[in-house]
């Protein structure tokens, strides 16, 4: 009887209730907390914090050289130092991307991978590991697939949050109130040649962290990284939170060192792509970019979170 009562009163009881020797007492809301649940993105830059690290984020085209491969690729980077794991959806004009990068996504087309096959591989590694993975893609494969479907198909496999190239924020706020619905985190680029007044614009809609291109023009290998990094990092600072994460370029440990100084993360895709195109058919394919991928990983976190 005294069960049912108490079923009843929590049902109905506008604040916290708890139930000792069947006496009932009410708690201030306060001493409960109701927030929305972090998702794993969000929650490997607060353990990052708290460890005063900086994280490391790698890119790779999903299916290339096929989609068996990106899943193992996916849980040895995991081992290999990586915090969040970036799979670039194969599509066939990928605009923001450079040589490389197009090509690994020609290969990822040439092996069958699609955007559904992508949301299947992304649950098979949720089978064995809980790396925080973000989709590069293309709107036109969302708005293709439905959008709302799309990103609760995208949650439903585990993934985390989705970077969309080619959606400017003014014209994002459909999706963002689904990716929101979805626990997801819709993150945003700025880049270089971004005005005070949009870098305002753009961080103030980003979850998780912000993507910082840390030069003009597409994504790929440089000799030497911007000298400007610090001070747009500071800029964006200025109207966020949110971790500043710094890629397009970098492909060396020095580099890797001197970008981690100025950022809570660092992005790496073109240098790791770049392994996989010329060991593609190797059987040592995973150790010998998983060896890159280490000494990238171990130069980052070499460097304390300020």
């Amino acid at each position: 009887m005294w069960e049912n009562r108490a079923l009843f009163i929590l049902c109905l009881c506008p604040a916290p209730v708890s139930i000792r020797s069947g006496i009932f007492s009410v708690q201030p809301l306060a001493v409960l907390s109701f927030s929305r649940r972090m998702n794993r993105i969000e929650q490997c830059f607060d353990r990052l914090r708290q460890a005063t690290q900086k994280g490391f984020i790698v890119y790779i085209g999903a299916g290339d050289p096929n989609l068996e491969t990106t899943e193992r690729l996916a849980l040895a980077f995991e081992k290999a130092g990586v915090d969040v794991l970036e799979l670039g959806v194969p599509f066939s004009d990928p605009l923001a991307d450079g040589l490389v990068n197009q090509l690994a996504a020609q290969r990822g087309l040439e092996s069958g991978t699609t955007p559904r096959k992508v949301l299947e591989t992304v649950a098979k590694i949720r089978k064995q590991s809980q790396i925080p993975i973000v989709l590069y893609i293309y709107f036109n494969l969302i708005h293709r697939w439905g959008m709302e479907k799309f990103i609760q198909e995208a949650k439903r496999a585990g993934v985390d949050g989705l970077l969309v190239l080619d959606l400017p924020p003014e014209e994002g706020d459909a999706y963002e109130k689904r990716m929101a619905e979805a626990g997801l985190c819709n993150i945003y680029l700025v880049a270089p040649t971004t005005p005070d007044e949009r870098i305002e614009l753009i961080v103030k809609r980003a979850k998780g962290f912000i993507y910082y291109v840390s030069r003009e023009g597409v994504t790929g290998m440089q000799q030497k990284v911007s000298d400007t990094i610090a001070q747009m990092t500071s800029k964006i600072r200025a109207h966020t939170d949110l971790p500043i994460a710094v890629g397009f370029g970098i492909s060396n440990p020095d580099q890797a060192r001197f970008v981690a100084q100025h950022a809570e993360a660092i992005v790496v895709g073109s240098a790791v792509v770049n392994q996989i195109a010329e060991h593609g058919k190797s059987p040592r394919l995973v150790e010998q970019a998983s060896s890159l991928v280490r000494s990238l990983g171990e130069a980052v976190k070499n460097v304390n979170h300020q």
